[in-house]
């Protein structure tokens, strides 16, 4: 048996319809469109005081881990990579709880999280919790995370000034101009089906940067890795065991159960994966890969790993087998050497990018019935405070304390399960242990 037949075996080429040539097409498709993390996120922690080379070194490996464990466990085309979104909730939200630098007791909450989801996975919990949970808390979660994001886009680009009140930013600005032109580039290049439209992004405005004396060339293209010794095993966890850390460490295993769950399902709607009920078959296995990961990267002071919504572009390229998450984590695994390219690009690019994620985000709020008052109201507040507040955690409680008291008026009682009561008491005693 030769290599190519060994591999078409292993990743059940037959079954799924698929051949080499094209799962490594769908492989380098994904990467191309995901690469922008390892320039985005090591930007948002850096504003946290974590050094960027540790940072972006942590990304790159958990990405090559968490696509390798989904690859070969699971036999699934998902990247999994520590999640941006999350990044920006604990940059902006998490972190100023516990005091400004403290981003140590940031990630022993996330430690502790992930150990938690790790446990309920195994259990079988989390899968059936999940998907007990109603449609409309699930897309409301999503719609106001993506507005949340473009919030912080439009405010780190200068677009908006938030101080006593909320006004318009300087357009004059060269910042905010290259965050604006950012957003078009991207915006436009997307509307023409540019699979690669992120990335582009990235480089454009970093070259319109270059052009206006705004950045300037490194000393060296290429370097050794960064090392991993500043953040590996950094996470104080020792300092979130206490009563007052509870109400974060709960918000962010909410934000670890709905976001990795989400995106799982809707990858695998597009890739025809989910059986007449809507569901994914050895959908545990799946689960085990990103939720392993999420405790390896908790480790390094990364956040939860899962599955990108970026897969979709490997999937629509052909990829149905691990064999497209394998060469996937094996290409990022390339960014190691590369560091130095990384840190010239500007933070208005980065911004550009997580308005443009914002709105792709938001596009699941068609998907609430706000004919339904029982269902309109938790799910549009869930949405206004996350954006309106910038604090997910009481936004994501209130959704869950406010659903099933709508239910109740309205008469719908019958709609209930216990998950749904289950999460009501949790959040409930959140609201009671949570300072305001």
């Amino acid at each position: 048996m030769n290599i190519t037949n060994a591999i078409s075996k292993f990743f059940k080429f037959e079954e799924l319809n698929t051949n080499l040539k094209t799962e490594l097409v769908a492989g380098l498709t994904t990467f191309a469109t995901l690469a922008y993390i390892m320039i985005v996120i090591p930007n948002i922690l850096g504003g946290i005081g974590m050094p960027q080379g540790a940072v972006t070194s942590t990304i790159i490996y958990m990405a090559f881990v968490g696509c390798m464990l989904m690859g070969l466990i699971a036999n699934r085309p998902f990247a999994v990579a520590p999640l941006l979104a999350e990044y920006v909730f604990l940059a902006y939200t998490v972190v100023p709880m516990f005091g400004e630098g403290e981003w140590q007791k940031a990630f022993g909450a996330v430690v502790i999280a992930a150990i938690t989801l790790f446990v309920l996975t195994i259990c079988n919990v989390r899968a059936w919790l999940v998907n007990c949970l109603p449609a409309c808390l699930k897309f409301a979660f999503t719609a106001g995370l993506g507005l949340y994001l473009a919030f912080v886009g439009l405010k780190g680009a200068g677009i908006i000034n938030v101080t006593d009140n909320l006004t318009i930013g300087n357009f004059w600005d060269i910042n905010t101009l290259l965050a604006i032109a950012g957003i078009l580039i991207i915006g436009i290049l997307m509307s023409k089906g540019v699979k690669v439209a992120m990335l582009a992004g990235l480089i454009g405005v970093t070259i319109l940067s270059f052009l206006c004396g705004q950045s300037t060339l490194p000393e060296s293209f290429v370097s050794a890795p960064a090392s991993l010794a500043p953040v590996f095993l950094k996470a104080d966890v020792a300092g979130v065991l206490n009563i007052e850390s509870l109400p974060i460490i709960f918000i962010i295993l909410v934000l670890m159960f709905v976001d990795t769950m989400g995106t799982m399902i809707g990858v695998s709607a597009k890739a025809g994966f989910l059986d007449e009920k809507g569901n994914l078959p050895n959908i545990k296995r799946a689960m085990l890969c990103d939720s392993t990961a999420t405790v390896i990267s908790s480790s390094l002071c990364a956040i939860t790993s899962g599955v990108y919504v970026e897969s979709t572009t490997g999937v629509q390229a052909g990829g149905r087998s691990g064999l497209t998450a394998v060469v996937t984590g094996c290409l990022f695994l390339t960014g190691l050497f590369f560091t130095p390219v990384f840190a010239i690009i500007p933070s208005a690019a980065c911004n550009a990018v997580l308005v443009i994620i914002g709105i792709l985000m938001m596009s699941n709020i068609k998907m609430i019935n706000f004919e339904d008052m029982s269902e309109g109201i938790p799910s549009a507040l869930m949405i206004f405070l996350m954006s309106f507040s910038s604090n997910i955690g009481v936004a994501v409680a209130c959704g869950f304390v406010l659903y099933p008291v709508m239910k109740l008026i309205a008469g719908k009682g019958k709609e209930l399960n216990i998950p749904v009561w289950i999460l009501f008491v949790a959040s409930c005693i959140f609201f009671a242990l949570y300072k305001f």
